[in-house]
């Protein structure tokens, strides 16, 4: 792997012969990675001089979509804002922790996850029941899990399963998410009048969509 240098930006570049195409990639740590089937100067300038908007639009999202660091042990996110561990928000973290044996990293985020599993069990169900009913809807079941790549799902057996982290984000984004959910007991697809429904009771969700789809934790 070379290290380029094009203008100010520092990329690192692969070169495999069998590639059909070229490929650029950005992860969230900001690192650009170009893979070419060339190593030809001309060549990779030509496409970094026509990628360069893009490749910086998409650095742009990342600066701007920071996820919050917290401090482990010292500190809690809950609905988008830091909580100190000492606050009331945070008396079952606090609980977890002191009952650890062997306060490594992976038990002290295994606490973490369980603290926001207890949290979203407590807080999601109110609102789900709270916009269950103002939008005439029955469901079956709702169910929590830690997951990677979505907010929240809703089964074709009237089944909602909301993602743990989803208690990190703001109180109107969690609104957003179960109304959208909820929704797909009438439309189990993304039509337009499954997002028309979500609008008529979160007004912002266009908004609120974008948002959620950039957050990183």
């Amino acid at each position: 792997m070379n290290k380029i240098i094009y203008k100010d930006l520092t990329i690192s570049h692969i070169c495999r012969k069998s590639l059909k195409n070229s490929y650029i990639t950005i992860d969230k740590d900001s690192n650009i990675l170009l893979k070419t089937s060339t190593v030809s100067k001309t060549y990779i300038e030509s496409l970094l001089s026509k990628k360069e908007n893009w490749i910086r639009e998409q650095l742009l999202k990342i600066e701007q979509n920071q996820p919050l660091h917290v401090n482990l042990e010292d500190e809690v996110l809950l609905f988008a804002e830091l909580y100190s561990v000492d606050a009331s928000e945070a008396t079952q973290l606090r609980g977890l922790l002191s009952r650890l044996r062997k306060p490594s990293l992976k038990n002290v985020l295994r606490c973490y996850d369980d603290y926001y599993k207890i949290y979203s069990q407590e807080y999601l169900p109110l609102r789900v029941e709270y916009f269950a009913q103002i939008m005439n809807l029955d469901y079956k079941e709702i169910k929590f899990k830690k997951m990677r790549a979505r907010w929240g799902s809703c089964s074709s057996q009237r089944v909602i399963t909301f993602n743990t982290q989803l208690i990190k984000l703001k109180k109107e984004q969690i609104d957003y998410v179960v109304v959208h959910e909820l929704a797909h007991l009438v439309y189990m697809n993304h039509s337009r009048k499954f997002h028309d429904l979500v609008q008529s009771y979160i007004p912002n969700a266009k908004n609120i969509r974008k948002e959620i789809k950039t957050i990183i934790f």
